[in-house]
């Protein structure tokens, strides 16, 4: 049903029809809304007799799931930034346990400084840890991921997260088309587990395994992920003849069969790059967009395939390793290490913390790209004067104190003495 509807209560509708049996909940910013309104649904009976588990915190939320999971019950949680990083053992545990909970990352930045905005290194820090990683650009695609999630993950029996951006989606007013519970039915079966707990047939999850087995256990979590590469396109292609809309899939070109310099992206920030695409193009370059969907599993030869015609690529980032430089480009490079190709890149870090990255922001960047005056590794509106200064400053003194408060003063009182305060 069309509905002008937040983005977190559209995913909590979106969940309510997949008809998960248990919700494990703890709130943390900004997924809060999700949970919140899913336990509403329960109360008012809406969710049939699915069971809300309130808990004290995410480590108990993930954990609790893990139960639920390995029950047989379809199982759905939330979380971001710092309680995604409190449910870490868990969160390696449902992936090696094979148990297909579905999970929303609200995406946000992680601390230290303490920071509530958007970027995407909560996630980033999971990439490792077995769950399929499936990235939304807007909230009709994250609700839409959803109700393929639930798929993909009870298929395969995997975990998934679906990952959209905090408040940019989460809290953002706008149309969606919420699957209904009817149409859900039609795409998504009865949930029949691959593991389960039965007293008629006791099996033991869990156990300790040595040396001997360990490889091969996490090799066949690799191979999951492999099928998974077959499968979501195929989850992609029934979605559309069912609800008459594409959404999900691996990656999602735009604009880019003739493209000379593509632009690579994840998330919501895709809406503002093909704004700014269209408009040079107007004026005649040769541009294009290559979003990328699923991260995990990441797609080595759709990547290849569309970057490898391109004369550069451009990977603008969320998050990056420190000291190394952007997680998605070190993917690009080595799916077209692995066709045989080479193009020039460029990693570009950007909205970290929140930061607004806007068109002008874009334009500046792609013009020194156009000038081949584009450093390799750039930092976004990096603001060099404060950093300069920091950087004098523990030079001047070995007691320099922390460096984000000094950052956050330095910047205040530069903005005071602009506005005359």
């Amino acid at each position: 049903m069309l509905k002008q509807i937040e983005g977190s209560q559209a995913i909590a509708q979106s969940v309510a029809a997949c008809s998960p049996e248990v919700v494990s909940a703890y709130p943390i910013s900004p997924q809060t809304h999700i949970v919140e309104a899913l336990s509403a649904l329960v109360k008012s009976g809406k969710l049939g007799s699915a069971e809300y588990i309130n808990v004290e915190s995410e480590f108990a939320a993930m954990s609790a799931c893990i139960g639920a999971s390995a029950v047989g019950a379809r199982t759905y949680t939330a979380t971001a930034s710092q309680g995604l990083l409190y449910m870490v053992e868990a969160v390696y545990n449902a992936a090696g346990l094979g148990l297909p909970i579905v999970m929303t990352v609200a995406n946000r930045a992680i601390g230290g400084p303490i920071n509530i905005w958007n970027d995407h290194s909560d996630t980033m820090s999971q990439r490792e840890s077995g769950w399929l990683q499936l990235f939304a650009e807007n909230n009709q695609e994250a609700s839409d991921l959803h109700v393929q999630a639930f798929r993909i993950a009870e298929e395969l029996s995997v975990p998934v997260m679906v990952c959209m951006d905090g408040f940019i989606l989460t809290h953002a007013v706008e149309q969606v088309d919420v699957p209904e519970k009817e149409q859900v039915e039609k795409f998504l079966p009865p949930y029949t587990p691959r593991v389960v707990l039965d007293p008629a047939d006791p099996i033991t999850i869990g156990a300790m395994v040595g040396p001997e087995a360990f490889t091969e256990v996490k090799y066949l979590q690799h191979v999951k992920q492999l099928q998974a590469l077959e499968l979501i396109p195929k989850v992609q292609a029934e979605f559309q003849e069912v609800f008459g809309r594409d959404s999900g899939g691996l990656v999602r070109p735009y604009r880019i069969e003739d493209a000379e310099t593509v632009i690579v992206a994840m998330g919501s920030v895709l809406g503002t790059i093909k704004d700014v695409v269209d408009q040079r193009r107007d004026k005649g370059e040769k541009l294009g967009v290559l979003g990328i969907c699923s991260f995990r599993p990441f797609p080595f030869e759709q990547v290849a395939k569309y970057l490898g015609g391109a004369k550069r690529f451009v990977c603008l980032e969320k998050a990056f390793s420190l000291g190394i430089g952007g997680i998605v480009a070190s993917h690009c490079r080595s799916a077209l290490s692995r066709a045989g190709k080479s193009v020039r890149d460029y990693e570009v870090i950007a909205g970290l913390g929140g930061r607004n990255i806007t068109e002008r922001s874009l334009d500046q960047m792609l013009d020194q790209v156009a000038a081949d005056q584009l450093e390799h590794l750039t930092f976004l509106d990096l603001d060099q004067e404060l950093v300069e200064a920091e950087l004098e400053r523990e030079k001047a003194t070995r007691r320099s104190g922390p460096i984000s408060e000094n950052i956050q003063r330095h910047a205040t009182q530069r903005a005071n003495a602009a506005r005359g305060i």
